[in-house]
């Protein structure tokens, strides 16, 4: 209640027989203080529970009166409250002397007895210093709850602030969790670059031992009668072809092989690759084929569909615990319109799919499993490509995937293929000696690797050619110089120094119609991309292979063009 409030307060005045109340309330209006007579005891009850400021009471109103009421108002008072009572009594009645006064003193508790009769002085002056205490009961009251305010007001800011700085703390987790996960992911990227890198490396180093087994071992098969060692030969040169079919897929896995989409029968694929995908995924994961006896040729780069199978056994025998059972299939099929963007549109598709008895997939971990260095796995298990490198490889084939999983009962992931049309059946190559080229044709090999260099000239030589050597690209530049009668160079891309590509430019400087073909071990897709396939010949290379391009190379170079000049 503020001053304003407490000076309108009247003096409350009980005083039931004769002119006490008349007097007292004169005496009180001439001081200046409104005042309202009560009639009885509940009557001062009700005015003190209305609002008053203090109360005048003549002692006989309460001597055989029930006070349990008026007790009980008083015992219930707020904390701050203690409402002053001027108890009006006879000369020498106060509560030292009487036990009634001593009694009415107990019950009303702030009280001041004023014997009668009293100057009217002394009434104002005594109820006025009553007043006071009252007025500053008031401002007391009024700095609690000023203080109760400030108490409300700083906890509701404490906790506005404490709930931004929740807010701000979990913002910043989130950002860090996500900044350690991005570090993560392009920490494993850069181990997958480097990887690549190694692998593309070794490719390259592996394919030229690999051309000189292979090379070697052909020849030597040509003069062999004897059957222990025709038999030995057929197994150097099974496993040379095998090492040469690894470094393809190592080449694939470093990304530096380009796409070569072929007619592919996928059950041969998946025949020829079952040994592959049992000591891959362990003997406790039991794996069985189902293939369409009718399957229709599927158009994918035959290299790229066999990773994509191993990529999802391996996924499948993560998923799966020990006991578990993955199933590669193959079917013919016909889909309608797409339920998922991976997915491909509707037509005629050859599906290829791999299916284990895992864990399954939740709805969250689905709508994820394409984006790129999303896992489920633990940290430096896996970098999170597999499925995205599935889903790229289909996509730009123009196929795409279905991924269809049920928690605890496992996930088949679905690669549909674009169906190849029209497709002539493959002409295997058969081993025999081709036909010999013209004894006057000079064949200039440059390579930097000796054996290799080696075997490729005995090749050459063997097919007719004449043959002359140089280890490097400067030596090579040089032999030009010395020798004009060369007429092909067969030049090896991957070289210290000058590479096969400066060779390359520098030669067409000289000698523009002078045709090259390159040899190389290594992916180098971009950089031979202007030479086209017909002058690349990629290690290891056989006779006959090298015998066809070496041809192709000669032919195109003498081939008149349309205005009498031939082709370099």
């Amino acid at each position: 209640m503020s001053r304003d409030a407490f000076t309108a307060d009247p003096v409350l005045i009980l005083a039931p027989l004769g002119r006490d109340a008349m007097v007292a309330s004169s005496i009180l209006k001439q001081a200046g203080l409104p005042t309202q007579v009560c009639a009885d005891l509940p009557c001062l009850l009700r005015d003190m529970e209305a609002g008053a400021a203090a109360a005048v009471v003549v002692e006989e109103a309460l001597h055989n009166a029930d006070l349990a009421a008026l007790a009980r108002w008083i015992a219930e008072q707020p904390a701050w409250s203690d409402f002053p009572f001027v108890l009006l009594a006879h000369k020498g009645a106060g509560p030292e002397r009487t036990p009634g006064a001593g009694r009415l003193s107990t019950v009303l508790g702030n009280v001041s007895f004023l014997e009668r009769p009293f100057h009217p002085t002394t009434l104002v002056s005594q109820l006025q210093t009553a007043l006071r205490g009252r007025r500053r009961q008031y401002e007391a009251r009024e700095r609690m709850e000023e203080i109760r305010s400030a108490e409300a007001l700083l906890e509701r800011r404490v906790e506005e602030r404490t709930g931004e700085l929740a807010s701000a703390n979990r913002q910043l987790a989130t950002q860090i969790a996500e900044r350690e996960r991005v570090e993560s992911a392009l920490r494993q990227s850069q181990r997958l670059e480097a990887v690549g890198q190694l692998t593309s490396g070794v490719a390259h180093d592996f394919n030229n031992l690999l051309t000189v087994v292979l090379g070697n071992v052909r020849l030597i098969q040509r003069t062999a009668s004897e059957p222990a060692l025709v038999r030995r030969l057929d197994m150097m040169n099974q496993a040379a072809e095998r090492g040469a079919k690894l470094t393809a897929q190592l080449l694939a896995f470093s990304r530096r092989q380009k796409l070569e989409p072929k007619a592919v029968d996928l059950n041969d694929t998946v025949s020829g690759m079952q040994d592959l995908l049992q000591s891959t995924i362990g003997g406790s994961v039991r794996l069985q084929t189902r293939l369409e006896p009718a399957l229709w040729a599927a158009m994918i780069d035959p290299t790229q569909i066999e990773l994509v199978i191993l990529n999802l056994a391996i996924n499948a025998s993560h998923a799966m615990e020990v006991g578990g059972g993955l199933t590669v299939e193959t079917a013919n099929v016909r889909l309608g319109e797409p339920r998922r963007p991976e997915e491909p549109p509707a037509g005629d598709y050859v599906m290829v799919a791999v299916s284990d008895t895992g864990s399954g997939m939740t709805e969250e971990v689905l709508t994820k499993a394409f984006e790129p260095f999303f896992t489920t796995k633990a940290v430096g298990v896996g970098s999170g490509l597999g499925l995205s490198q599935v889903f790229g490889l289909a996509k730009q084939s123009g196929g795409g995937v279905r991924i269809d999983t049920e928690l605890g009962v496992g996930t088949s992931v679905r690669v549909y293929l674009p169906r190849a049309a029209d497709v002539a059946t493959e002409v295997r190559a058969v081993v025999g000696r081709p036909a010999q080229a013209a004894d006057d044709l000079t064949v200039l090999v440059v390579d930097d690797d000796e054996a290799v260099r080696e075997i490729t000239a005995v090749l050459l030589r063997d097919l007719g050619y004449g043959v002359v050597e140089a280890g490097s690209g400067g030596a090579a530049l040089d032999l030009l110089e010395r020798q004009p009668g060369v007429q092909l160079v067969l030049l090896d891309f991957a070289m210290p120094g000058m590479n096969g590509g400066e060779v390359a430019r520098e030669i067409k400087a000289r000698r523009p119609h002078l045709p090259v073909l390159f040899a190389t071990g290594y992916a180098d897709a971009e950089a031979l991309v202007e030479a086209g396939e017909g002058r690349v010949i990629r290690k290891p290379f056989v006779s006959d292979e090298l015998a066809s391009k070496v041809a192709a190379a000669v032919a195109a170079a003498v081939t008149p063009r349309p205005n009498g000049a031939a082709h370099a």
